[in-house]
């Protein structure tokens, strides 16, 4: 006997669903906006879906969320798609401004349909942050580029707008999505479901209203390659002997362009260490800049006194493990991280860091006689380096490792007999005598060889690779100092060494000089 069983198919939609891309990044709220696009459309009898593919590899937790909503129709089954289409795509999100450049990129806004609603704040990639030199992208491109790219551009500093708020930029997004009326549903709608979310929804609701409205002006932030930081001018007085002495010298022994960059070299130096290190400072400063007036630097405007008012404050400021310890113990830092993840007053919050010390570190912060002992003993260097080198997870939070830590930033008073700043300061000096023998001879060669100190930054690892940096692109002084071009071609092996941190530019531009 053969049975037969019917089965009721619903015809598909041809309808054109709404779809919306959201690209954010681990922190953000990404995931919490996408809920809240789907849960007001569903509230209001529409169908939705949302997917996410994680891009880990790309910007370290980016994920692009994927949404399709569809008005629900009687006996209608819907057609949605899980990934976006490149060019077919009405809506799209960006939590941070490279993350709308991405997407412009990808091809997921297009000049005939689609509305970008993009923060234009930053949050720097890995590949940004690696690069031993400036490797911050120029948000300027992103913003000339979305100009044409998208149908309408909505583009403000909603991280900021939110944090002001007490929120997260998911928060401010929404606000601004609301605004731009794309979606067919009311503010009252949109805040009905910030409120059916059950947590943070005050402080949701005002980032929420601040973006609506600053959204609802129609006006852009306009952005350009990020500002330098304006120097502080020469004060009359600092209300301390030792420190109005330091103005006195400032004022009375270099030129009025330098002023300026002589105080920051100061305040740093004196923060540093003290103010008779920066007195010290001063003094090398006077006699770079003596030999400068002597070269003729007048008529240069003074550029290599400029050069070394900021590079050998820099060279004296240099990180070790008693400036590392300082750092982590201040005050001002631990409330910097309270701020930034956003600790209530009833709330504990304890940090943990992963420290990899070396036994050169820990030489260098001993007594340089004691410190060059140890190295110069190669078994007892290396029985002490199997029990230091060792990675730990440091909770400077806990009262142990902080008392560990602050006690480590108290050698402070005697680093100045330290191996470490030994060595540091013979760098210096070797460094600025090279400078000073081609200042006669070669004025922009000098000036190009204190900006060289860039190369050197950080401790540890870091530390050694800049150094080794910096003795590749000195090597080749003997064979720049008597050409003309010479300070051309040690400013692009600088540019070259600061490319990237293997080295591989440098190798190819230290080649092409070795055939001039």
């Amino acid at each position: 006997m053969n049975m037969m069983q019917t089965f009721k198919v619903s015809p598909l939609s041809t309808d054109k669903p709404l779809s919306i891309a959201i690209l954010a990044m681990g922190g953000q709220g990404g995931g919490v906006l996408a809920d809240w696009i789907v849960a007001l459309a569903e509230a209001q009898g529409w169908v939705a879906q949302t997917t996410s593919v994680p891009g880990v590899a790309q910007r370290t937790g980016a994920t692009i969320y994927y949404l399709e909503l569809i008005k629900g129709r009687p006996g209608v089954a819907p057609v949605l798609s899980l990934m976006p289409t490149p060019g077919d795509v009405d809506i799209v999100i960006a939590a941070e401004l490279m993350e709308a450049g991405r997407s412009v990129i990808r091809g997921l806004v297009t000049p005939d349909k689609t509305l970008l609603i993009a923060s234009t704040h930053r949050s720097f990639a890995v590949g940004e942050k690696e690069k031993p030199g400036d490797g911050i992208g120029n948000p300027e491109v992103v913003v000339d580029a979305t100009d044409f790219a998208a149908k309408k551009t909505i583009a403000f500093d909603m991280d900021r707008l939110a944090s002001r708020n007490g929120s997260v930029v998911s928060s401010a997004l929404f606000g601004a999505l609301a605004a731009s009326r794309a979606l067919p549903f009311t503010r009252e709608q949109f805040e009905a479901t910030i409120k059916a979310g059950g947590k943070g929804i005050e402080a949701s609701l005002k980032a929420f209203g601040a973006a609506y409205e600053r959204a609802g002006t129609g006006e852009n932030d306009r952005l350009s390659a990020t500002p330098k930081k304006r120097l502080d001018a020469l004060p009359v007085s600092a209300g301390h002997p030792q420190l109005d002495h330091l103005l006195a010298r400032i004022r009375g022994e270099f030129p009025e362009s330098a002023h300026s960059m002589l105080f920051a070299g100061v305040k740093k130096l004196t923060e540093f260490q003290d103010p008779d290190y920066a007195d010290d400072y001063l003094s090398r400063v006077k006699a770079l800049f003596d030999a400068d007036r002597a070269a003729g630097g007048e008529a240069k405007d003074f550029a290599f006194t400029l050069h070394a008012a900021k590079y050998v404050a820099i060279a004296m400021a240099y990180d070790d493990v008693i400036r590392v310890a300082d750092l982590k113990t201040r005050a001002t830092r631990f409330e910097r991280v309270r701020k930034e993840v956003g600790v209530k007053a009833d709330q504990l919050l304890y940090t943990t860091e992963y420290m990899h010390p070396r036994m050169e570190e820990v030489c260098g912060t001993l007594p340089r006689g004691l410190g060059r002992w140890i190295e110069n003993s190669p078994r007892l260097f290396g029985f002490l380096n199997r029990r230091i080198e060792k990675g730990r997870r440091v909770k400077t939070g806990t009262m142990g490792w902080f008392l560990g830590l602050y006690l480590v930033s108290a050698l402070r008073r005697f680093r100045r007999g330290s191996l470490r700043h030994h060595v540091e300061m013979r760098h210096v000096e070797d460094w600025l005598a090279s400078a000073r023998s081609v200042l006669p001879e070669n004025y922009d060669l000098a000036v190009e060889i204190l900006g060289n100190r860039r190369l050197v930054k950080g401790y540890s690892d870091t530390h050694v690779r800049g150094l080794s940096k910096f003795d590749r692109v000195m090597s080749a002084l003997p064979l720049l100092r008597e050409r003309e071009d010479g300070a051309a071609w040690m400013r692009r092996l600088r540019q070259a060494a600061l490319l990237d941190e293997q080295g591989i530019a440098l190798d190819g531009a230290l080649k092409t000089v070795a055939t001039l």
